[in-house]
């Protein structure tokens, strides 16, 4: 799938999610979906064209280098008698549960280390996420952090006390961001004709790196019509709907219009 389907399918996933891990408010939901939107495109650091590893330029273009050299070798190490004869560069390692549960962990535990690292963690999954969606993802996320901090989030307290509860309070859900944009990435991936081989090391079929995917007459490639015209839109409709007190707005809404339709006639 292309990168901006990748964010905007972990941008619905973070706000469906965040209610099960407790965050119900603006200011709670709308950073932690960003994150998800970010850190969904991170498997593809595994491919040196996207959006990922040109993020920071050779920075990020020598750590794409280092994760295609190590899935190579996890391959070959790994695979079954059936797999394929691959490089095992692009979405193999990466694209797994198991990365994404242990980099969920990673990140998890380096929130515990403190508001720089848990800050840093946040604004790298920010920065992506605007790197595929466009800055009006970073306008929403500031708008949502200024009014927890200097509103009604945290009422009766200073605004170093609030960003310090709020930092507190990312660290707490910053592995599970990670490690959902990651999975989330993998689904997305399993609608193409390619497949992602998500439930790794499992063997199926004589194969540890089985690629999931749907039955043939509905995958489509990456920016295939199907994509651009039905998926993104429908998953830009649900990113919206799915805003806290969104799905309220449109019944009031709807309300309001069958009552003003059944006052003129």
């Amino acid at each position: 799938m292309m990168g901006r389907s990748h964010a905007l399918s972990g941008w619905c996933a973070g706000l469906a999610v965040a209610p099960l891990v407790g965050l119900t408010s603006v200011a709670e939901v709308v950073p932690f979906a960003a994150a998800t939107a970010g850190y969904a495109l991170l498997p593809d650091l595994d491919h040196p064209g996207a959006s990922a590893s040109r993020l920071l330029g050779p920075v990020t273009g020598l750590i794409s280098a280092a994760i295609r050299a190590f899935s190579s070798v996890l391959y070959k190490l790994t695979k079954g008698p059936r797999d394929e004869d691959s490089t095992g560069k692009h979405r193999h390692a990466t694209h797994t549960l198991v990365a994404a549960v242990l980099l969920g962990m990673l990140t998890a535990s380096l929130g515990d280390r403190g508001k720089w690292a848990v800050l840093a963690i946040a604004v790298t999954g920010l920065v992506l996420a605007a790197d595929a969606l466009g800055d009006w993802i970073v306008l929403v996320v500031l708008a949502a952090a200024g009014w927890s901090v200097f509103g009604a989030a945290l009422p009766g307290t200073g605004a170093a006390d609030s960003v310090q509860a709020g930092l507190t309070q990312i660290g707490g859900w910053i592995g599970v961001a990670v490690a959902l944009g990651m999975f989330v990435h993998c689904l997305g991936d399993s609608l193409t004709r390619s497949g992602c081989p998500w439930l790794w090391p499992l063997p199926i079929r004589g194969e540890t790196w089985y690629e999931l995917r749907l039955p043939k007459p509905l995958r489509f490639s990456t920016g295939h019509w199907c994509e651009r015209m039905v998926i993104v839109p429908l998953l830009t409709l649900g990113g919206v709907l799915l805003l806290p007190g969104a799905l309220q707005a449109v019944q009031r809404l709807f309300d309001a219009t069958s009552i003003w339709l059944a006052g003129q006639s």
